[in-house]
């Protein structure tokens, strides 16, 4: 594999980077990461690694259907599937993949050195987002060793890496249920208007829900307007019935 020197000879700051990718029809394809960058898209390319699953893993790789994109997401463990769910969930994502590709550099010791971050997202602004998750114990030595270089290799196209620690618990429990109520089907034809007007102002949720009709068949509405950002509640504590809630979307005030 062909790879590109340092700008300094330091392991944090690459001069150049090489991406692998695999392209539309099956083939690895090795091309310099500003052109993969700028020229690819990543959300929509295979991924280049793979996770096998291993024994006394909690949770095994498997998939994800996005409700931003409408297709699977892969996942390798539980950390990693959890931060897929936390992106499908950002409203700032409109795109997001599993490990679209691998970047290598020439490493402080001359040596070929490469890393494959676990996730890529489409930003809003159309720039990019580079992940590596952190597992319940922490991150990995390789994933900290790597994080200045991942770094560099985002800044230098306009993009971002973060390494996504695990999130508070009662946070993810929250966004967990949820995206069970994340597909389109629950937002209901002509409920979010209704809804957008009856949160207009801020209200517990079961009074908004009773004023909206027969809870059995307006709580999937509600609870689809929470996960995609057309009301807005505190995740951050305890959802239940009496949690206040706000319409996030232009509409009408309901008064009675």
């Amino acid at each position: 594999m062909e790879v590109f020197p340092l700008r300094d000879g330091g392991v944090g700051v690459p001069g150049r980077f090489e991406a692998r990718i695999v392209d539309a029809g099956g083939r690895v394809r090795r091309l310099p990461w500003p052109q993969v960058a700028s020229q690819v898209v990543l959300e929509e390319s295979a991924a280049v690694r793979t996770f096998p699953a291993r024994r006394g893993r909690r949770v095994a790789p498997g998939w994800w259907w996005s409700a931003t994109t409408g297709r699977l997401v892969h996942y390798g463990f539980g950390a990693m599937r959890t931060q897929v769910m936390l992106l499908d969930h950002d409203p700032q994502v409109v795109a997001l993949a599993c490990s679209p590709v691998e970047l290598a550099w020439l490493g402080h010791d001359g040596q070929p050195a490469c890393h494959t971050p676990h996730l890529m997202a489409r930003l809003a602004d159309g720039s990019g987002l580079l992940v590596d998750c952190a597992g319940r114990d922490g991150v990995s030595e390789r994933i900290a060793d790597y994080a200045p270089v991942m770094a560099a290799a985002a800044q230098a196209v306009g993009w971002r890496h973060r390494i996504a620690a695990v999130p508070n618990r009662i946070f993810a429990a929250n966004v967990r249920w949820l995206a069970g109520f994340r597909h389109p089907r629950n937002a209901q034809p002509g409920r979010m208007e209704e809804m957008t007007a009856c949160f207009a102002r801020p209200r517990p949720l079961v009074e908004g829900v009773r004023r909206l009709g027969d809870p059995i068949a307006v709580w999937p509405a509600v609870f689809h307007a929470l996960w995609s950002g057309a009301l807005s509640a505190p995740l951050d504590r305890p959802l239940h019935e009496r949690v206040v809630a706000v319409s996030l979307r232009p509409g009408p005030v309901v008064t009675a």
